[in-house]
């Protein structure tokens, strides 16, 4: 059983960070820590995560959250930095900053600290330099911004 958990934890640290590396990577080291928030927010906000079967049981986890289909632009089959998720390795220095902050998101996830969401339970971003504004952000108020996103709450 331990092994089965330890996998899961290896596998949720390494997509957590791919997908911080896709969706982050030009922002500075709090700016990434703002999108794991993001992800561990819609981990514990259960009808936005994606499941596992774990020892028998649908189980949220990081992993499936951030491959869910369509919810993070990084993972979609068209998008270019797709194969840069895939194919990065510990020599790119900006991959080794999402390694280390994946880890401390993995850690925090399965503790009882609350102190670690920085973009006020948002479950959402999006950055205007990067793309037009989406259809769920018509209306809404920012909830944070932190580097060059803008994040959410309250969407559905």
């Amino acid at each position: 059983m331990e092994k089965r958990i330890t996998m899961t934890k290896e596998r949720d640290i390494d997509t957590l960070a791919r997908t911080l590396y896709g969706e982050a990577r030009g922002e500075d080291r709090q700016g990434k820590m703002a999108v794991a928030c993001v992800i561990l927010n819609r981990v514990k906000k259960r009808k936005m995560a994606g499941y596992r079967i774990i020892d028998g049981v649908k189980t949220p986890t990081i992993d499936a959250t951030c491959l869910r289909p369509w919810q993070f632009s990084c993972w979609n089959k068209n998008d270019p930095n797709r194969e840069k998720c895939l194919n990065v390795t510990p020599a790119d220095a900006k991959f080794v900053e999402c390694y280390n902050i994946a880890m401390l998101a993995v850690d925090f996830l399965t503790g009882s600290r609350d102190d670690w969401d920085i973009v006020n339970g948002a479950t959402h971003y999006y950055n205007p330099k990067a793309c037009a504004m989406p259809r769920w952000a018509v209306g809404k108020k920012p909830c944070a911004v932190v580097g060059h996103h803008l994040f959410f709450n309250n969407i559905d």
